[in-house]
């Protein structure tokens, strides 16, 4: 839909726009500082409404610190109905939300409701940046190694919970890396020069790479055993407790991936599993990546190496 719209005039100021499908826009005010700008919300994928607002809340805060900023506001975007659900719970929702703001030091400064029968949550965020330290989805090389720093799963889990299949042991530890934040990443990313990064989250892993893989013009092959998991999402995607997203993600991927017929079907679903706050996807050159990968999991203990970059082939992301 975006590509059909009018070409808007060139702006020199406009360093990362909606062309390459990055995590947030960035708009440079001057030669040291820049806008880092991102908008969220999304229905509830856990029952606590204080969970769901903290979730909603990382998961729009996250596309900050995916380009190496400093988030700074936010504004918060809700639909709640007007009759038919108490209004504590919205209450709850959005103190679940200020709770993570205050953590992080995040100015909530005002927002916008709709009258809805679907409640949905979320912020519109602003950020700050060095302009000379981005970090966007164009930047992977040939040569850089990825590392995901969070598991995934919990787009199949969310159902899980939706049908009452997911353990209590599943939904917290799937709750607990959702809440993770992705500051320390942010950091990461700084103390380590990191020119390419993205968010794992609604168009999931192999939609995000793929991302990745156009905007770079590079092909990333990923190790599938590498690729950490929460547990028990490999058992729920094995029991079919797929999201929406499933059809709609390998649909927007297409036939820019392969493959390989050695992978489990049942993992592939969890690749194709949309992530809420999900992981950061960062790529870095292979000299680096060790300590790199050693300095997240000071915070992110399933931090793995998952593939590398190679010469833009035959597809955009190869999967064995």
């Amino acid at each position: 839909m975006l590509s059909g719209l009018e070409k808007q005039p060139f702006d020199p100021n406009l360093l990362v726009g909606f062309d390459k499908a990055d995590d947030a826009g960035v708009y440079r005010l001057r030669d040291d500082l820049a806008l880092v700008q991102t908008l969220d919300f999304f229905t509830p994928i856990v029952d606590d409404p204080f969970d769901y607002g903290r979730i909603a809340a990382l998961n729009s805060i996250n596309d900050v610190w995916a380009m190496g900023g400093r988030p700074i506001t936010a504004m918060a975007i809700t639909c709640f109905p007007k009759k038919g659900l108490d209004f504590a719970i919205l209450g709850e929702i959005m103190s679940g939300g200020l709770s993570v703001l205050t953590e992080n030091r995040v100015a909530l400064i005002g927002g916008h409701s709709v009258d809805n029968e679907q409640i949905m949550f979320g912020y519109s965020v602003t950020g700050v940046i060095d302009p000379n330290k981005i970090a966007t989805n164009a930047g992977a090389r040939p040569g850089d190694v990825l590392i995901l720093t969070k598991p995934i799963g919990t787009g199949v889990i969310s159902t899980g919970i939706k049908f009452a299949k997911a353990s209590p042991e599943v939904v917290n530890e799937s709750i607990a890396t959702m809440l993770t934040p992705g500051k320390y990443a942010a950091e990461a990313i700084a103390k380590f020069d990191v020119k390419a990064a993205t968010d794992i989250t609604g168009f999931a892993l192999l939609g995000h790479t793929w991302e990745m893989a156009c905007a770079s013009n590079v092909t990333i092959e990923i190790d599938a055993a590498r690729v950490p998991l929460i547990k028990g999402a490999l058992e729920l995607a094995r029991a079919g407790l797929l999201t929406s997203g499933d059809k709609t993600n390998r649909e927007y991927v297409g036939e820019k991936v392969e493959i390989a017929s050695t992978v489990d079907r049942n993992l592939v679903k969890l690749f194709y599993d949309p992530q809420t706050a999900g992981g950061l996807l960062l790529a870095i050159t292979a000299d680096k990546a060790d300590d790199l990968l050693r300095e997240l999991r000071g915070n992110y203990s399933h931090a793995e190496i998952i593939g590398h970059v190679t010469e833009p082939g035959a597809r955009a992301i190869s999967v064995k």
